[in-house]
């Protein structure tokens, strides 16, 4: 799962959900999301090899957006989607069993909206 979460507003933007995440499906999650949301001033993100490839890096600095990276091992300096992840495996994950890529999409999407309607106090 690529999660994308906006660190001012505290929204979950996206969840992709596929067997594997590549560069690509990194690029074209935020291309959808800066069409639809307006380019964004950084992106803080681990030091994944999907985030760091030279193609995602470069799109993204021709597109004037700063990259933050997360030290390897220092899940604090990402607290908050630390702590959205967590309450994604306690309230989605660790009570489904999901059959297909498919089921797995829709209801992580369902969970995702009910969370964004619905945020902690």
């Amino acid at each position: 799962m690529l999660v994308i979460i906006d660190e001012y507003t505290r929204e979950c933007l996206s969840i992709h959900v596929a067997r594997s995440t590549k560069h690509q499906d990194v690029l074209d999650q935020l291309y959808d999301l800066f069409i639809c949301r307006d380019t964004p001033e950084h992106i803080r993100s681990y030091n994944a090899p999907e985030f760091t490839a030279k193609a995602a890096r470069k799109w993204l600095a021709s597109l004037g957006v700063k990259t933050l990276y997360i030290e390897p091992g220092s899940p604090w300096e990402n607290g908050y989607v630390e702590s959205f992840i967590g309450k994604l495996r306690d309230e989605l994950l660790n009570g489904e069993i999901f059959d297909t890529l498919l089921e797995a999409r829709v209801l992580t999407e369902r969970w995702r909206r009910e969370y964004n309607r619905y945020p902690a106090s």
